[in-house]
């Protein structure tokens, strides 16, 4: 493998983009992709939307009211997403990564979530991870115990990924109460707004596409 294709992956700002749009470039992309394809990881906001991982019981999006209902083939339950939410989707090769192992599907995931504790500590907010309950939750304060940011992902038996992960900066909330998130009855979601946190999801975006890129070095 030529060193180059170690380099970090390439940051791609895609914008506001329907979920469906963002769903189909993504399988059309790791459906393209050779040896030589670049890493990539996607910014995205989307228009409201409910999705469901391929495990997901639909009995657990409550009162979807206007909002569309979308099944992925991701891993996980029902999630939303929605303006005022930084998404990233990781599109990475992790034979690449580590080419001569075994994939580290489980240590990828980890150093996906510590990105986003990393993150959320250079604001001064403490994130954590909970058993069984993939995600990352607030540690302390008010809020503690409240989803911050979830994480689902498609892994193939190529070893590439794609779907990724969602960050709450500022959103309206309300849709989380419509259904049960992540699958967790009366599970309480927060986002960085009500904790204290005054920042663009533009910002947030990038100090978290650069911790994640700060993983995969």
């Amino acid at each position: 493998m030529s060193p180059d294709l170690r380099q970090r992956p390439q940051i791609i700002q895609r914008g506001l983009e329907s979920y469906q749009a963002s769903f189909d470039a993504l399988r059309a992309f790791t459906d393209a992709r050779s040896a030589d394809t670049p890493d990539q990881l996607w910014l995205v906001e989307h228009p409201p939307v409910f999705t469901l991982g391929l495990g997901a019981d639909r009995s657990h999006v409550l009162a979807p009211h206007d909002i569309p209902v979308i099944q992925t083939d991701r891993g996980g339950e029902v999630t939303y997403h929605g303006p005022g939410q930084v998404v990233i989707y990781l599109l990475i090769d992790l034979r690449r990564q580590r080419p001569a192992a075994r994939l580290f599907v489980r240590e990828f995931v980890q150093g996906v979530e510590q990105a986003v504790i990393d993150t959320l500590a250079a604001y001064n907010l403490a994130g954590e991870r909970k058993p069984g309950a993939p995600g990352i939750y607030v540690a302390d304060g008010a809020w503690q115990g409240a989803k911050i940011a979830a994480l689902g992902l498609k892994v193939r038996a190529s070893g590439c990924t794609y779907h990724g992960v969602s960050l709450n900066v500022a959103m309206d909330l309300t849709p989380f109460s419509w259904i049960n998130p992540c699958g967790y009855e009366g599970l309480a979601t927060v986002d960085m707004k009500t904790l204290g946190v005054d920042a663009a999801v533009a910002e947030v975006q990038l100090a978290l596409a650069h911790k994640l890129l700060d993983r995969f070095n």
